[in-house]
This record gives C-alpha cells, sequence and structure tokens, in this order.
C-alpha cells in the first residue's frame, strides 16, 4: 500500500481530518473535496491525510482488481460480508491515526475520521471501535457493515462520538433506505445518542434531495460546519 497523500494545513497545524476513499477510487479522487474545504478561513489549520487503499479483486465486479478495502460481494448489502478484509484495513487506519498522534502529539480528540461510500463505511467501523474518543466521524453516502459484531467492538465512548451522516435520497448504489436502516440500527439497538444539530455529540443525519451517489455543495458546506464544531481553530476560539 503506497503512502497515504498528504494536503498540509494553510496556517499552524492544530487538527487533522483522515478522509478515506471508495470503492475504486484513491486518496487523489479526494483531493478537490479537501482543497475545497480548506479554503475556508476557519478551516485552515487543519491538514488532510488521503490513504490509498490496496488493490483486490472484487466479486461484485466479476472479480476484477482493483482498489478496496475490502471485497464486495454484491451491492444488495443482504448477503455475507468481507469481515476479514473489513478488521485488516480498520487496523491500517488504526495505524495511520496512531502515527499522526504519535509524530504531531495531537490530542485525539482533534483527529476526525471520515470518507465516501466504502471508506464511510469503513470510517464508521474503525471510529466506534477506536480505543481513543476521537474529534468526530463523517459518513457520506456509507452504512454499517457486520452489526453484530459492531456491537460487541464499540469503544465506551461511541454513544457520545459526533457523527454527521451526510446521504442522497436518490442514491442508487447504497440506496437511501439500506443509510436508514443502519441509522436506526445505531440508534435503536446500540443506543447511540442522536442530535439535531451538526457537530453535537451522537449521530446526525441529513438527507439530501435530488443527490444521487455523490456529494453536493450543500452536503460539504454541512461538512464544514461540523468541522468547524468539532476541531474548531484553537487560535480563532
Amino acid at each position: 500500500m503506497s503512502a497515504p497523500l498528504i494536503v498540509p494545513a494553510i496556517k499552524k497545524h492544530s487538527a487533522t481530518v483522515l478522509f478515506v476513499h471508495g470503492l475504486g477510487d484513491s486518496g487523489h479522487g479526494l483531493l478537490p473535496i479537501a482543497r475545497r474545504l480548506r479554503q475556508d478561513p476557519a478551516l485552515q489549520h487543519i491538514k488532510w491525510i488521503l490513504p490509498h487503499a490496496q488493490e483486490r479483486p472484487v466479486t461484485a465486479n466479476h472479480g476484477l482488481s482493483m482498489p478496496a478495502w475490502f471485497d464486495l460481494y454484491d451491492f444488495s448489502f443482504k448477503g455475507p460480508e468481507d469481515r476479514e478484509g473489513m478488521l485488516e484495513s480498520a487496523g491500517v487506519l488504526n495505524a495511520i491515526i496512531q502515527k499522526e498522534i504519535d509524530d504531531t502529539h495531537l490530542d485525539s480528540n482533534r483527529i476526525v475520521l471520515g470518507g465516501f461510500s466504502q471508506g464511510g463505511a469503513m470510517s464508521l467501523l474503525t471510529g466506534l471501535t477506536y480505543p481513543s474518543k476521537l474529534g468526530g466521524l463523517i459518513v457520506l453516502s456509507g452504512l454499517l457493515h457486520i452489526h453484530n459484531e459492531v456491537k460487541g467492538m464499540l469503544a465506551p465512548h461511541a454513544a457520545s462520538l459526533p457523527i454527521f451522516w451526510g446521504h442522497g435520497e436518490d442514491d442508487l448504489l447504497v440506496p437511501h433506505s439500506i443509510a436508514q436502516q443502519s441509522v436506526e440500527y445505531l440508534t435503536k439497538d446500540i443506543a447511540l445518542s442522536t442530535q439535531e444539530r451538526i457537530g453535537g455529540p451522537g449521530l446526525k443525519i441529513v438527507s439530501y434531495t435530488g443527490l444521487e451517489h455523490s456529494t453536493s455543495e450543500k452536503e460539504l458546506d454541512d461538512v464544514t460546519e461540523f468541522l468547524k464544531c468539532v476541531i474548531p481553530d484553537i487560535e480563532l476560539s
């Protein structure tokens, strides 16, 4: 696996976002999002880490090899799941977070983990089970995998972890209904707290009319608001 793509902070570095790409993509695919968000004067203290998944055969794509955090057996999200691949990639993300803490001496609550699609699913799995409390999680067009195992792996602070979940109502690849099922499981079966405002402790899902399996300016504006809340610029506070 190649080294992550790094987008340095514009101002004095005091927080980091680790943002994880989706199936078939690479960290370079998220570079436009990082560049857009870092232009906000209130987010220029943030360093961005954009990791790259290793290539692996993906069953749902006829066994063709492509960058993937885990194998996907089909696009129904109802059958068997690649538990080993998910846990392996969670270990990779854990190691990147720990290296960032060791190298920068940031507290874990100054690090946000997020991602799009498969990267959003990995961010959710990793962040909910990471031993130290992160600043927050961002899940864009994602879902929760290995439900039953996650329940037994949750970190003690998971219930109050700030989570922003954005999802398009017209997403055909990861249907909005699948995201809603994941949110219901997390809030009812696992008892994660819910939040009415973006950036507070607990899970906040925002649905976007007309949005397919992609991001939008409105969604990125909401991500900006979330980051301002959970990892604010210390020099501006």
